[in-house]
């Protein structure tokens, strides 16, 4: 909805040009008004993209009735209607000024301070100063659905919706945090709270912060390992109407909207079950989106085809070439700021781009897969925990190590140490990255290092990330099962920080606002307590949506094999793409960065062009970080 940027200091650390050179890198993500709000201590600026509400009347800062209080805000608060409902009969008042979330927000904070973040459903970030008391309050939705990066010395607080909103200000220091570089070739994304540069974090969703001359705050109002309750839901026609209803109630609510609205149709079960349910209750044809890729022999857009036509909607197939994946590779640096490897971000920015002439709004699938047990990892997940795999995993794995390629990448996987965390090695190992023992010969000695403990924060201050060294299933409630725990890593760090990312960015990269109606709390806390018994039956994934799915759709239009939204990386790597290698991975480059062992990245590449098809994604990583590198490093 919108891009936010602004400043706490009262050390007159920033300027007026600093706001205004932060607000206006954030132009894409708010092109329809702009507006700043300065006084003593504090800055805040604006870029709106205008949803609900598209009167001047509703553009930010705003400022309360009582005039105490001003906010920013990015994002969408679904049940703003009943929420102004109750603060209008309290006010003694029979009506808001707007008709905007925006004005309700605010007032609901003034009427019940930070705990009424709380009451909200929708994904945001907040933020709200107070002239009086002179403290800045900023609240970040659930899931971490909507971003925000912010610096912090210990005195001085800036945040913006994007990291290119604090690398514009010359005051802040851009030193590489040498520490997060065995994260991302771990994992493929930067985990928050950390960012590349050492002093800009990213803001753990669920999270409130306070800034005020006594310093910075963090609470914590939102946790989802403290929604597993200890009584799962074991009654399948019990879940079957919950759920339904829930989703009912969610995509209903992710409908609102005084703009045009689409859904990106992939022809899965996530998307197809929003897109059947989006049509059934909206009064006009949705137009749904689906795009694929001529030389792809996994090509999802047939399967599309046939469920749009079966739900009349108003579809649109886009199939595209590889040249139209060369031609946009370099705006991904500029979209993501940050090194962020994660190749499907193409075929995202890509139908992002192509929808944004038809509407302004789209629903999209996040969350299925992670909530109803969906990804191929949590069946490796259930295997390892058995006792066959338990016993035989190492000379099974020494086995596989001799054979093909593809075999090759399921020895990696069964190749690890018993004090690895078994939930982020399955997870790399499912993506193709780099699992932890083979960073060892890789990084030179002065990036084998992991991110030092934030500093000047809180004693209070919670590190989700370092968490999870620990086991996942140490949870309220009740123990989980293996699959449950590797889905449970997933919503706590792959959905916030790759999945999210990836879509918002995307989107807002064309001023087109994603929403993610599995995403609705209410649906999250439900299917977290569902049997997993219910989700993975008889070797069937994602077993109650599809039932949900019935209702709508006749079976062979989804029953397939899963196959996701991906590219032909390898082949396109070996061709069209070969040159990213010879760019970013000569001898020369990679000892001017000196992050890599040059002998170990030959061996990889060369590994790679003989035949090994399985390391693509551990190439893909190398290119991506030293390219990021030559552009914001030189």
């Amino acid at each position: 909805m919108c891009g936010l940027a602004g400043y706490f200091s009262t050390k007159n650390f920033f300027t007026r040009e600093n706001l205004e050179a932060m607000t206006a890198t954030l132009e894409h993500r708010g092109p329809d008004s702009h507006g700043f709000f300065q006084q003593d201590s504090v800055g805040l600026g604006s870029r709106r993209l205008s949803i609900v509400d598209l009167s001047e009347r509703a553009n930010q800062p705003m400022h309360s009735a009582n005039g105490r209080y001003v906010a920013v805000y990015n994002g969408m608060v679904y049940n703003f209607g009943e929420i102004g409902a109750g603060l209008m009969q309290s006010a003694g008042r029979s009506a808001p000024v707007t008709s905007s979330d925006t004005e309700i927000v605010l007032e609901a904070f003034v009427q019940y301070g930070p705990s009424f973040v709380e009451m909200l459903n929708g994904m945001f970030v907040i933020a709200i100063y107070d002239k009086i008391a002179d403290e800045l309050h900023i609240f970040r939705d659930r899931l971490g659905i909507k971003p925000l990066y912010y610096y912090w010395d210990g005195a001085n607080f800036a945040f913006a919706s994007e990291l290119k909103g604090l690398r514009v200000v010359p005051q802040i220091p851009k030193v590489v945090n040498k520490g997060v570089i065995r994260d991302f070739l771990h994992f493929g994304y930067i985990p928050t709270p950390y960012s590349i540069y050492e002093k800009i974090y990213k803001m753990n969703s669920g999270t409130r912060l306070k800034i005020s001359k006594a310093g910075l705050e963090e609470y914590k109002y939102w946790d989802i390992r403290n929604c597993i309750k200890e009584k799962m839901v074991t009654d399948s026609e019990e879940a079957l109407v919950k759920l339904s209803d829930l989703l009912i109630s969610s995509v209903q609510y992710q409908l609102k909207s005084d703009v045009p609205f689409g859904i990106f149709l992939s022809g899965g079960i996530d998307s197809s079950l929003i897109a059947a349910k989006a049509a059934g209750m909206s009064h006009i044809k949705p137009n749904t989106f689906t795009i694929g890729f001529s030389d792809n022999p996994v090509n999802e857009t047939v399967h599309a085809r046939k469920i749009a036509k079966e739900l009349g909607t108003n579809h649109h197939e886009f199939v595209l070439s590889v040249n139209d994946a060369v031609n946009i590779i370099d705006t991904l640096f500029d979209v993501f700021d940050e090194p962020f490897a994660d190749s499907s971000s193409i075929p995202t920015l890509l139908v992002s781009k192509l929808a944004k002439p038809y509407v302004t709004v789209a629903l999209s699938g996040e969350g299925g897969d992670e909530l109803f047990l969906g990804y191929g990892s949590y069946r490796w997940a259930q295997r390892l925990d058995s006792v066959f795999y338990k016993t035989f995993r190492r000379p099974m794995a020494f086995v596989f190590s001799k054979m093909s390629s593809r075999y090759q990448r399921i020895g990696r996987l069964l190749d690890y140490q018993p004090e690895v965390n078994l939930q982020s090695h399955i997870f790399s190992q499912e993506q193709y990255w780099f699992a932890e023992h083979e960073l060892k010969g890789l990084l030179r000695p002065e990036y084998d290092i992991e991110s030092p403990l934030i500093e000047n924060m809180p004693v209070n201050f919670l590190d989700l990330y370092r968490q999870n060294k620990r086991n996942e299933s140490d949870v309220a409630g009740r123990k989980l099962t293996a699959m449950e725990e590797q889905a449970l890593f997933d919503l706590r760090f792959y959905l916030q920080d790759d999945l999210l990312r990836k879509t918002d960015r995307c989107g807002m990269r064309y001023s087109l606002e994603a929403r993610v109606p599995y995403l609705d709390h209410r649906v999250v806390e439900y299917a977290l307590n569902v049997s997993p018994d219910l989700k993975f039956r008889h070797g069937t994934q994602k077993f109650i949506l599809s039932s949900i799915l019935y209702k709508y759709l006749p079976s062979e239009l989804f029953e397939r094999p899963k196959e996701g939204f991906d590219i032909p990386l390898v082949k396109w790597l070996r061709k069209e793409l070969k040159y990213l290698i010879a760019e970013n991975l000569n001898d020369e480059v990679i000892r001017k960065y000196g992050v890599m062992n040059p002998d170990e990245v030959k061996r990889l590449v060369s590994a790679f062009e003989n035949g090994s098809d399985y390391l693509y994604n551990r190439v893909w990583l190398l290119i991506v970080l030293h390219k990021w590198f030559r552009k914001f490093e030189p």
